[in-house]
């Protein structure tokens, strides 16, 4: 798992699109994009399988957990799942979403997908769940 972190407006989403769009070069799976608006649709790659959240009533700890599995499992051939605002997609603050970390964790172990994400916090603000990932 891959943490790109910073404060609102520091450039999060621009990172996390170019990161899909390089990852398209060695990729042998899907690169998938979830957020919750289709704001960035057309600034990605049209390679990237871009899911908007909203379009399915994703809400929640529970929601987006088991909406993640659940693309896990639609496709063995997904290897990065790009996630961008993971606290603003769940509406949950950043501090309560160990259970996701947790099972994206898991996800990565058991099925070889690769998680980055975005959150909007300084370095020294990320919970210790999230803080292991920054590389």
């Amino acid at each position: 798992m891959n943490i790109i972190y910073g404060p609102k407006g520091s450039g999060k989403t621009k990172a996390i699109i170019e990161s899909a769009t390089k990852a398209l070069e060695t990729a042998k799976g899907h690169v998938v994009f979830i957020t919750n608006t289709n704001r960035y649709t057309f600034d990605l790659n049209y390679q990237i399988r871009f899911i908007n959240t909203e379009d399915f009533n994703v809400t929640g700890i529970d929601g987006f957990r088991g909406f993640i599995k659940g693309i896990v499992a639609a496709s063995g051939d997904n290897e990065y799942i790009y996630i961008d605002g993971i606290a603003r997609i769940t509406d949950t603050p950043l501090s309560e979403l160990g259970s996701i970390f947790e099972a994206m964790e898991k996800l990565e172990a058991d099925y070889g997908v690769k998680f980055v994400l975005t959150v909007s916090a300084a370095k020294e603000d990320l919970p210790e769940f999230v803080a292991k990932f920054v590389k």
